[in-house]
């Protein structure tokens, strides 16, 4: 949408992990230089963790492209298995063949591993194995895994392995009981977020990468970025696609501080306030206390007596009961997730999206299909929870936990500092911060159209779905067309002002052609009573 605009010639800031966009700070230089020893030289094991979002992926796949002639690469992205299907996922990633007989027995696929390393030693020919969301292994398969490390010759090891994940791989690993494996461990090395420097860096190598020509964040804006993101490259990665697309609206070329605290309001469902206000404010609150500090003792000119002052020190805070009640109703969302894994399925999750219009849904049956025939379309789209608050109207979310496995859930409210998901049989409130981490941007909505099927809609066109659109800004600005007087089916210069107004005020891009985003956002600006909304006036909180 915003690359012509913008000079690029492809979007910069994708979060799907691109190996041409690598930016290999120096901490991703050296621990790319840790995952290429490994193979090519060390034996036992490579640890590297990192946050969620830092770039381990990024690496691996980096990784993998310059993997050398004589290495074959395993690589095993959802651990979370028993020790005999890990080690049969191993054979079927080598490409090694397993009797059915075999499939359950630990000692034949441990033969049937060792006969395979044996033979691709005698070939010259190097085993790595790379073990992603290595946190979620069990102790069991780490035990296994160990004991691989014990197929060697005498002077090497036969298999080299390379585990990867998030901190809690370090604390996994330290336990006593995996002592011995943690002594094998030749080489480790942790990812931590990009420092300012090389987050500004980061910023302007994917620009690059993407064919910018010309400066397009400016350096307070590049500092803001890393404030908002807290070096964390997928969140930054969002936050500028986010800022570019507010730019592009607002038809402007160079990305300020605004545009950017703007675009993380609009993935975090909440606002940001500028780097100087929390030190005016505390400026502000020692004048305020200091002046009170005087007046109070002009006006009482003693001092409080110690059991007062000792009662003042030693009483605890009234409790808010609304706050309690927040508190208590609030929920951990991996917790949830885990607790309803058999509720967030796409069957289940459309049965209680189609419930909220009313409607009852078939499974088996496209989804799409079954609310077109009730005068309903849907918009699937990877976006922000700013869209989804333009939009208006519950979603189904994409969520994937900690361990890789992929949960949908719709999300029924939208507040400021948390939303309502329904998980089939019952609603949680979670923190939107929890939601953010595990959304990864992919919503479907339902909406209503004013005609089947949905067109993009431009000057010159005519028919029902521009007499819809002419009808619903009208209705908006509290305007009707004079009485006698036909409203006009044309797509004319003044409906497309009307159309160029509707989409600034509402932050889309403001070009005058009515798309699905733009229809789709006047359709929830004019929700007939009654219809599911996402936002409404009691749950702001």
């Amino acid at each position: 949408m915003y690359l012509t605009f913008f000079g690029l010639n492809e979007k910069p800031f994708s979060i799907t992990p691109d190996p041409r966009y690598l930016f290999l700070s120096e901490q991703h230089a050296e621990a790319m230089a840790h995952l290429l020893y490994g193979i090519n030289e060390a034996g036992g094991f490579i640890q590297l963790t990192g946050e969620v979002g830092t770039g381990k992926t990024t690496i691996v796949r980096s990784l993998l492209a310059q993997t050398p002639e004589n290495a074959e690469i395993a690589l095993i992205l959802n651990p979370r298995m028993t020790p005999p299907e890990f080690l049969l996922t191993l054979c079927e990633e080598l490409g090694i063949g397993v009797p059915d007989c075999a499939e359950h027995s630990l000692k034949d696929l441990v033969d049937i591993l060792s006969g395979y390393l044996l033979r691709a030693h005698a070939a010259g020919r190097r085993v790595v194995l790379v073990v992603d969301e290595a946190q979620n292994l069990s102790p069991e398969v780490l035990e296994q895994v160990r004991l691989l490390t014990n197929l060697e010759t005498n002077t090497r090891k036969l298999l080299q392995i390379i585990l990867i994940g998030q901190p809690e791989l370090r604390e996994l690993l330290s336990r006593n009981e995996l002592r011995q494996l943690a002594q094998r461990i030749t080489g480790r090395y942790h990812l931590a977020p990009l420092s300012e420097p090389e987050t500004a860096a980061y910023v302007r190598h994917r620009l690059r990468v993407a064919g910018a020509t010309s400066e397009i964040f400016g350096r307070l804006a590049l500092r803001e970025i890393h404030r908002l993101s807290g070096g964390v490259p997928r969140v930054i990665n969002v936050i500028c696609d986010r800022a570019l697309l507010g730019g592009y609206s607002l038809d402007r070329h160079r990305i300020t501080t605004a545009l950017v605290r703007q675009a993380a309001s609009e993935v975090f469902g909440r606002r940001f306030p500028p780097r100087w206000l929390p030190w005016a404010a505390g400026v502000a609150l020692l004048g305020m206390l200091g002046a009170g500090g005087a007046a109070l003792w002009r006006l009482t000119p003693g001092r409080l007596d110690a059991p007062a002052r000792a009662h003042a020190i030693t009483e605890p805070p009234a409790t808010d009961p609304a706050a309690a009640v927040h508190a208590r109703r609030t929920a951990s969302l991996p917790a949830l997730l885990a607790r309803y894994a058999g509720d967030t399925t796409a069957e289940a999750a459309y049965t209680r999206l189609f419930s909220l219009w009313g409607l009852r849904y078939a499974p088996g049956e496209d989804p799409c299909a079954q609310a077109s025939r009730h005068g309903l379309a849907c918009l699937k789209d990877r976006g922000s929870l700013g869209e989804l608050r333009l939009y208006n109207r519950p979603a189904i979310l994409l969520l994937t936990d900690s361990a890789g496995n992929r949960h949908r859930v719709v999300l029924a409210r939208l507040g400021q500092s948390r939303a309502t998901v329904d998980l089939g049989r019952s609603a949680h409130q979670v923190g939107i911060g929890e939601l953010a981490r595990d959304w990864m941007g992919d919503y479907l909505v339902l909406w209503r159209p004013g005609a089947d099927p949905v067109r993009t809609l431009s000057t010159g066109m005519s028919g029902p779905n521009v007499l819809w659109l002419r009808r619903c800004l009208q209705q908006l600005e509290g305007t009707r067309a004079p009485a006698g007087r036909p409203v006009s089916d044309v797509y004319d210069a003044g409906l497309a002002r009307l159309v160029r107004l509707f989409q600034r005020t509402h932050r889309l891009a403001a070009n005058g052609i009515a798309g699905v985003d733009t229809q789709a956002a006047l359709s929830g600006a004019i929700a007939a009573p009654g219809s599911p909304l996402l936002t409404s006036a009691d749950h702001g909180s």
